[in-house]
């Protein structure tokens, strides 16, 4: 059982890591917020998580999760994650094009008892953009 906010998120970075959404999930309070902010989710919650995981797990079923670094500071824990894998199913809107996608991303966790009640979520959109070769979508195109 986790005893500490690392040990928390270090079970919720176990499950995500292993494709496991459920277990990962199961780190997280029923009313846990969840802002993922590439894609435009604010106050989201458990389910738009689940998505976000699911989405990740069915994508990239040679999903490899790095933890670059994991920073505690107090209730708040900050991880460092490189996101790898090969893309096998059309993923953010993006259709599969069987390309390898490699993407840093920061999680910033907020945790009360053994339970995670916050998730922030960064990731660059253009560099997940670029590694799947579709056109920015933050400029008009010239025809």
């Amino acid at each position: 059982m986790p005893t500490s906010p690392r040990q928390t998120v270090e079970a919720f970075l176990t499950g995500f890591r292993h494709l496991d959404v459920d277990a990962a999930l199961s780190t997280l309070s029923g009313d846990a917020g969840v802002t993922i902010h590439p894609l435009q989710i604010v106050d989201g919650g458990r389910d738009e998580l689940a998505t976000l995981l699911q989405d990740i797990a069915r994508s990239l079923p040679d999903l490899l999760l790095t933890v670059r670094s994991v920073l505690e500071l107090g209730q708040v824990v900050v991880a460092e994650i490189k996101i790898e894998g090969t893309q096998a199913a059309d993923f953010l809107g993006v259709v599969n094009q069987e390309k390898h996608l490699d993407v840093d991303s920061a999680w910033r966790f907020t945790v009360a008892g053994e339970q995670i009640t916050g998730i922030d979520v960064y990731w660059c959109q253009n560099q997940l953009l670029r590694r799947l070769a579709v056109k920015r979508t933050d400029q008009i195109a010239i025809v």
